[in-house]
């Protein structure tokens, strides 16, 4: 192949490819999805089934979604939040900094009775001791220290902990309560390494 035709074949696909995208429903990519994976261990395809926020998010990935059914999806997600019955927010944040740091559970490699972790450095900085994290989400040093530790504050944060769809109806931040990543219990101990005024968030 020349140069030349190269450089024309090219321009084809690049004049082809918005149509044929066009053309792919959710159905089709789904199913291709599904093709490309196996499941392997507790690792099943229905990982790839959407929930209807979840499809909603994809339908309007490359165009803004109207208000009305964003502040609609959200409000499900808020609604659907459950809060600690006993009224208990925060347990010991040295086990909520074990949790923050792991990122076991939930893979292939992983079994029913592997404790997950939450994984949050991935994403977050959380103590300035730490050097390496992720920065897609914002930085939660000081978050106590900054928002103070008021109820109102520990229901926000339960809540976005929970379900941060609720906030945001299609941030990327994972489902820990609302998808059974984390237990309650492990919930209240990552809420106390945020909120608790001796833990090295805070300091």
């Amino acid at each position: 192949m020349t140069f030349k035709s190269f450089v024309a074949a090219a321009a084809l696909v690049a004049v082809m490819a918005p149509a044929a995208q066009a053309q792919t429903s959710q159905a089709d990519v789904l199913t291709i999805m599904k093709s490309s994976f196996k499941e392997r261990g507790i690792a099943k395809l229905d990982r790839l089934d959407q929930n209807e926020l979840q499809k909603q998010c994809s339908e309007y990935s490359t165009r803004p979604m109207p208000a009305p059914m964003k502040a609609a999806l959200e409000k499900a997600a808020l609604d659907d939040v459950k809060y600690p019955a006993d009224g208990r927010f925060l347990g010991d944040w040295k086990v909520g900094e074990r949790i923050a740091q792991s990122g076991v559970g939930l893979q292939f490699s992983d079994n029913e009775k592997t404790v997950n972790g939450g994984n949050c450095y991935a994403c977050h900085q959380i103590s300035k001791a730490e050097i390496s994290y992720g920065n897609i989400g914002p930085t939660l040093y000081q978050y106590g220290k900054l928002r103070g530790n008021t109820v109102e504050i520990q229901r926000y944060t339960w809540a976005r902990i929970w379900n941060a769809h609720a906030f945001n109806a299609c941030n990327i931040m994972p489902r820990f309560g609302a998808a059974g990543i984390l237990s309650e219990e492990q919930i209240r101990h990552v809420m106390a390494l945020l909120l608790d005024p001796a833990s090295p968030v805070n300091r």
